[in-house]
């Protein structure tokens, strides 16, 4: 008569679970740290020119975006069809532009503060008036490294 007795009908044994909720925190911090929010939502229509020679910006934490372009059609009833400025997720006019580059500036680190970039997205069928405004007002807060946003493609498209 043996003392140990083996099991015959040989199943499995079950899998252990214990470290399934690690693995579950491991990738919800890993996602939570690599995922990038979306700063503001557009709400204008920016249909960008064609340029031949273009360079990519490649620092994004050094850019101000400045938006220029015709209200979306569920904005176009209180704004109007005329092309308008968006900073951040607001219309303004060109005189609040440089009050808003002075705040982003602000926001930043002292040393990126010197070289930070303003990125104008504007549409090709935007007024050039509203852009020089723009500019005028860049110029007073001493922002002087202006990029203007395009698409790769033929620039001799963009004549009308």
């Amino acid at each position: 008569m043996s003392k140990f007795s083996k099991k015959k009908d040989g199943e499995l044994p079950a899998v252990s679970t214990a470290s399934l909720p690690d693995i579950v925190f491991m990738l919800l911090f890993f996602f939570m740290t690599v995922t990038v929010m979306k700063d503001s939502s557009l709400k204008v229509q920016n249909s960008l020119p064609n340029a031949s020679e273009i360079k990519k910006l490649e620092k994004k934490d050094r850019i101000i975006y400045i938006y220029v372009g015709r209200p979306t059609p569920e904005y176009e009833k209180t704004f109007g069809t005329e092309p308008r400025i968006q900073l951040n997720d607001k219309f303004a006019i060109p005189s609040e532009v440089g009050d808003y580059i002075l705040m982003e500036r602000a926001k930043k680190s002292q040393d990126l503060q010197n070289v930070l970039t303003t990125a104008l997205k504007v549409d090709k069928d935007a007024n050039m008036g509203l852009i020089s405004d723009i500019k005028l007002e860049l110029r007073k807060v001493n922002a002087l490294k202006i990029n203007y946003t395009t698409v790769n493609g033929d620039a001799f498209s963009n004549l009308k």
